[in-house]
């Protein structure tokens, strides 16, 4: 029974490392990114991902998990952030319109890239009417940064402004009417992005995860300070060794093969990551996960200490039946004013607010964003 028990708690703790960088624990997982010999530590799929510098190869084709639709014009645009870091991200246009557009920026799931979850939001958004871009965020997919697979509370809440910078430059944006969505990790990024980019006129998390509390306390807040002070004495030891070895070392992917003793939300990521409703050659998830280290700033640094000071408008989603729905609940209630608003998706989990289709509330996506995103010019 024991054995059960620690064998279904491994699980969940790699589950931690793949979807939002939490809780390093000893893993068999060898994969490194070297340095100095990069070929040698990822499959050949993964090459031109962990070698990107600031002169992007871009892809051309078509190679997101969803449909292209015809009802919008695709491009791919570049940007930087206040680091000097270039972002790629997916521009989506709705096709027969004229003038300045509201204009909406997306990001996540955490672990994710533009090609899966945050694209197929900006093109349905598109095809309502808005201008949107699914930015892949600093250090991951298609975007520059270096060592590769790095999450930052900091940096990951500037991309979200640098995206802002993007459309507010834009001829065909009004400045006035952008707002930004951010799935899962990047929901709580969009809350502290909305907290100090005034700017940003409303702003919409689903399947939020609070990557701060995830980190520093664990699932449902179950770990103490002894435990949060052995995840950072670990977490150095591991920094250690990186700095001899000269690699950073991963913390792999979703768990594959599943165990059939997995949990449920291990098994919903494994569905959507690992198999061909999502699957994708430049997604963390779908193949070697974070760098082992990058947990140690969110445990420090508390993302949404100034969320209860967004004055602009707020739709936080969640599904009912979500392991993670108490991270939006609690954000929820944090938040001040009559232009906030809470939404429970009844009987859908985590990772169906990534791309069911039936299950995703666009409608009401569509009417929040229109009544929100008014110019004042």
């Amino acid at each position: 029974m024991a054995r059960n028990s620690f064998r279904k708690l491994r699980i969940i703790m790699v589950a931690c490392f793949c979807i939002m960088g939490s809780l390093f624990v000893a893993s068999s997982t060898k994969n490194v990114v070297t340095t100095t010999d990069i070929s040698e530590a990822t499959s050949t799929h993964l090459k031109t991902d962990i070698t990107m510098n600031e002169n992007q190869n871009l892809t051309q084709m078509w190679d997101k998990v969803f449909p292209q639709s015809d009802k919008v014009n695709h491009s791919k645009v570049t940007f930087r952030n206040r680091y000097g870091i270039t972002l790629v991200a997916d521009l989506y246009i709705p096709k027969n319109v004229t003038g300045k557009l509201a204009a909406i920026a997306v990001s996540g799931p955490f672990g994710a890239v533009k090609e899966q979850s945050s694209g197929l939001y900006a093109q349905t958004l598109a095809e309502r009417g808005f201008l949107t871009i699914a930015f892949d965020p600093s250090y991951t997919g298609e975007s520059s940064g270096e060592p590769r697979y790095v999450a930052s509370p900091d940096i990951n809440t500037e991309d979200f402004s640098a995206a802002v910078d993007y459309l507010s430059t834009r001829d065909d944006v009004d400045p006035e009417r952008i707002g930004i969505l951010g799935i899962c990790g990047w929901g709580g990024m969009a809350l502290n992005a909305a907290a100090i980019d005034t700017r940003i006129k409303a702003t919409v998390t689903s399947t939020m995860y609070d990557m701060s509390r995830v980190n520093a306390n664990g699932y449902f807040d179950s770990m103490d300070a002894n435990a949060r002070y052995e995840l950072r004495k670990q977490l150095n030891a591991q920094r250690t060794e990186d700095a001899k070895n000269g690699t950073y070392a991963l913390a792999g992917g979703v768990v594959d093969p599943l165990p059939s003793d997995a949990p449920q939300f291990v098994k919903d990521y494994y569905d959507y990551y690992k198999t061909e409703r999502g699957y994708h050659p430049r997604s963390l998830n779908s193949n070697n996960g974070w760098n082992k280290t990058s947990s140690l700033p969110f445990i420090n640094m508390p993302l949404l200490s100034y969320s209860d000071e967004i004055r602009s408008a707020v739709l936080v989603m969640h599904g009912e039946k979500a392991h993670s729905r108490y991270f939006s609940e609690d954000a929820f209630k944090k938040l001040k004013g009559d232009n906030k608003e809470l939404m429970i998706i009844p009987g859908a989990n985590h990772v169906d607010l990534y791309d069911r289709m039936d299950v995703i509330p666009f409608d009401k996506l569509e009417i929040f964003f229109n009544k929100n995103l008014i110019s004042n010019t």
